[in-house]
């Protein structure tokens, strides 16, 4: 399989997160896709801070992306605008045709067992957060994607799916990423413009001016007192205001969104939604980062995720020891 198969490949993966925000409502959107009995539970899908609408809207894509129909997928993608990229790979594509193609090659040859579900949803009917799973059968490896998402009139406009290389497989994913002069740079932001509202914003400004600046107890601030705060990448979760104060304080020089960090995109909504970031020029130069609010507009949950592929093993085990308390 060439390169640019192999790319394709898990850039269809990926794309289908996107998809799920630009579709039809589904009645019962609280719920993952019915499917044919098996050994294996259905999974859970958190909709604690999402609108019924965007809801609705991924599941009925991830509901089509299941049942390998291409047609029905590619109909909640806008054929008028549409950027979608793979973050981790540096793919894009500009075109709705040019996606098309992908999944048109490659969705048919997926086994009928495949299983493609969303675990989380943050935000509302403009722009959201999809965490979702790509079952193994797929790609040959299971894929675990934050993919932001901005929507007009129902369909998907733009998406960026971030997934860890490290758990996929750091060979397998150096071998397919574009090298440095073909990875995309421009994910397309300022061709959507940002959609989410003015409170998440000012949310979002205030939690990245505080990682970029290092000041772990501006940041700390901003969260509640039982909150969550959870590296997929690292695959570790810190609980409790305190605890995140000196995690941020420890891993202040060693977490990639952290110092000299800023704010590529925002998505999502009153509840929640979070944000890309990018450093040009670091070792690991941008990322995604989701954010669950409360009534007061606190953060209660966070999760990160960045190609953990590009560091070695000490970096890794460097900032797992910044999540031990002295």
């Amino acid at each position: 399989m060439s390169q640019l198969t192999r790319r394709a490949a898990l850039t269809s993966g990926a794309a289908v997160a996107l998809t799920a925000l630009g579709a039809t409502v589904v009645p019962s959107a609280s719920a993952a896709p019915a499917r044919p009995p098996t050994s294996i539970p259905e999974p859970v899908l958190d909709t604690s801070h999402a609108t019924p609408e965007v809801v609705g809207l991924v599941v009925s894509a991830f509901r089509d992306k299941t049942d390998r129909d291409v047609d029905a997928f590619m109909a909640h993608f806008s054929q008028r605008q549409l950027t979608y990229t793979d973050g981790t790979l540096g793919a894009k594509y500009a075109t709705w045709s040019e996606l098309r193609a992908v999944f048109a090659q490659f969705m048919p040859a997926w086994p009928s067992t495949i299983r493609s579900y969303p675990t989380r949803i943050i935000g509302d009917a403009r722009s959201a957060m999809a965490l979702f799973v790509d079952s193994p059968e797929m790609f040959g490896h299971e894929l675990r994607i934050i993919a932001p998402i901005d929507f007009r009139g129902g369909k998907i406009v733009r998406e960026v799916d971030y997934w860890d290389g490290r758990h996929f497989g750091s060979d397998a994913t150096g071998a397919i990423r574009n090298p440095p002069g073909q990875f995309a740079t421009d994910f397309g932001e300022a061709t959507v413009g940002e959609q989410s509202p003015a409170l998440l914003r000012r949310v979002v400004s205030g939690l990245a001016d505080a990682f970029a600046a290092g000041d772990a107890a501006a940041a700390s601030e901003l969260f509640t007192t039982d909150a969550t705060f959870e590296d997929l990448t690292l695959h570790a979760a810190v609980v409790g205001q305190p605890a995140i104060a000196g995690f941020l304080d420890r891993a202040r020089d060693l977490l990639p969104y952290g110092l000299g960090t800023t704010i590529r995109h925002v998505v999502g909504g009153a509840q929640g939604g979070g944000y890309e970031w990018k450093k040009p020029g670091a070792q690991v130069d941008h990322g995604v980062i989701a954010l669950e609010l409360d009534g007061q507009a606190r953060i209660s949950g966070l999760t990160s995720l960045w190609d953990g592929s590009l560091v070695d093993d000490a970096a890794i085990a460097a900032l797992l020891a910044a999540t031990i308390e002295q």
